[in-house]
């Protein structure tokens, strides 16, 4: 490995062991109203990556290493935006969100409720806003 691979890592692996995530892998653009329909019973969210991209790839490994979320509690889907660009500028018009690498994108009932992007990406603050919108609907 690299200098450069050992510290930002050479792998754009999703499956790597370290990481808790259960990705759904979003590779067309008919997958999102399967999205939203499912954001109605479980909250969605949307990790879209830059494979070419080393502040992409640090943000994806530091969320992964700090994802908690039980599989019933969320459902996470992974975009390789530069394979699917398509599908990253559906999203983008979809959801009302300015496109952006790396970003997270939470989906609840069929809208945004919440997008962050760099070094914002974080999955202890995600958790947090699924939790604060599952006691709003309570």
């Amino acid at each position: 490995m690299s200098l450069f691979g050992k510290i930002f890592g050479e792998s754009d692996n999703k499956d790597s062991q370290e990481s808790s995530v259960q990705w759904n892998t979003l590779t067309e653009v008919k997958q999102l109203d399967e999205l939203v329909g499912e954001s109605f019973r479980t909250p969605v969210y949307i990790f879209k990556h830059s494979t070419r991209c080393s502040i992409s790839r640090m943000a994806l490994k530091q969320f992964e290493s700090h994802y908690s979320l039980a599989e019933n509690e969320a459902h996470g889907y992974f975009l390789d935006l530069l394979a699917h660009r398509d599908v990253s500028n559906e999203i983008a018009e979809r959801f009302g969100v300015v496109h952006q690498s790396p970003q997270l994108i939470l989906i609840i009932n069929g809208i945004c409720n919440y997008t962050v992007s760099h070094s914002e990406i974080d999955a202890e603050e995600l958790k947090i806003k699924i939790d604060e919108q599952e006691s709003k609907s309570v």
